[in-house]
């Protein structure tokens, strides 16, 4: 921290998570003091260590670093440890590798002194020099997985994974971040998204690290991490809209077949794609149930900071309507499967053809109440209040 001897309040904090990071992490310290001090901030180093058994922590502290030890491991759990000691007003994190060019962060502070809450590095704008990221990183991985949380987030964004990020205190406390590992790099790109946070980017350089040993990163089990993430904080990409897509096309098609065999031009379809359409509509059906409860629980739990826009339905259709509309689905199955014993005690009389349809035809509305009343028992079991956050 610069030298004043009125002490001011401090405006920026740079966390470095660290774990067996000798080598770097001193020459990472005095190239963030040296650009405090060339830049006149007032601020401060924090190296939130995550258990190393090396000379890191001994290092950090004859550095002029502030060390914040960590004992829950991952990344992300020391990140978050970081975060909550830092004491400025803006925080900027980075690792400790000396992969980042920590004496050129003044874009960082100048965006958030403008007002941004979040301020991204871009590593494919500013430059990846030779050997700093595999090959599969930089044209598979990291591409895929930022395109994928664009689309499901609308994150201007475009370097979703870069480890040089800056942002207000205010707003990584507003976050409320959760992950442990390496998917905290999503989480808080997410968070503001969710959030309706002003993000930016900023071009950064990205340089081969300093280690003498491998990373921590583990390329699959991390991308999966990450991927799994995206999916589990977008039920709308995971279920609903395949979940909608199958109940219209396995609906309609049920709904035509029922009644006889279809010409679609080169062939008829029958009982066969019958069967299949009615096991797609079921699924998709289960996606939708599941779509919905998923936004119910994540809303209540505070995983999502407004109410998703379908919770308005929730003033016409309660837990009675969602019963009765399950059962008179559910006596329409009966009601199919009772007239095909009836007509026929072995289903010769009406043909093999007529029967798989009343039988099937009935199952699957006997299956699809059944969904919606187990659907509208868990819903009224995770005890919606729409009125208490919503009203």
């Amino acid at each position: 921290m610069p030298a004043n001897s009125e002490n001011p309040p401090i405006e920026l904090s740079i966390v470095l998570p660290c774990l067996n990071e000798e080598r770097t992490v001193g020459l990472c310290i005095q190239k963030a003091q040296n650009f405090l001090k060339e830049n006149n901030i007032a601020g401060e180093v924090i190296v939130a260590d995550n258990g190393s058994t090396d000379r890191s922590i001994e290092i950090s502290e004859a550095a002029g670093a502030r060390v914040v030890n960590v004992a829950e491991k991952g990344y992300g759990n020391a990140l978050r440890g970081g975060f909550a000691a830092a004491r400025g007003k803006f925080i900027i994190m980075a690792d400790a590798d000396d992969s980042y060019d920590l004496s050129n962060l003044m874009p960082f502070v100048e965006q958030l002194r403008a007002g941004y809450d979040l301020v991204m590095g871009n590593r494919f704008l500013g430059g990846i020099k030779k050997g700093a990221m595999p090959w599969h990183h930089r044209y598979i991985g990291n591409p895929i997985l930022s395109f994928i949380g664009r689309l499901f987030f609308h994150s201007p964004a475009r370097d979703f994974h870069c480890g040089l990020r800056g942002f207000t205190k205010s707003a990584i406390e507003q976050m409320n971040l959760q992950t442990a590992g390496m998917e905290l790099a999503s989480e808080i790109v997410i968070k503001a998204s969710l959030l309706d946070m002003k993000v930016c980017e900023v071009p950064t350089t990205l340089s081969p690290d300093g280690r003498d040993r491998p990373p921590h990163l583990r390329s699959f089990r991390d991308g999966w991490r990450h991927l799994r993430f995206l999916l589990v904080y977008s039920p709308t990409w995971l279920f609903l809209y395949p979940g909608l897509f199958l109940v219209c096309i396995g609906g309609l098609l049920s709904l035509l077949l029922f009644f006889g065999p279809v010409n679609i031009g080169f062939r008829y379809i029958d009982f066969h794609t019958f069967i299949v359409a009615g096991s797609l509509t079921y699924i998709g059906l289960t996606m939708l149930a599941f779509a919905i409860i998923t936004r119910v629980y994540a809303f209540h739990a505070r995983l999502l900071p407004r109410a998703p826009r379908f919770f308005s339905l929730f003033k016409y259709v309660n837990l009675e309507k969602g019963l009765l509309i399950g059962f008179l689905f559910s006596l329409l199955g009966l009601s199919l499967i009772v007239r095909a014993i009836m007509l026929s005690s072995n289903f010769a009389q009406i043909g093999f053809d007529n029967s798989i349809r009343l039988v099937f035809g009935g199952s699957l509305a006997l299956i699809v109440g059944g969904q919606i009343i187990l659907t509208s028992f868990v819903l009224s079991i995770l005890g919606i209040n729409i009125a208490s956050r919503t009203g």
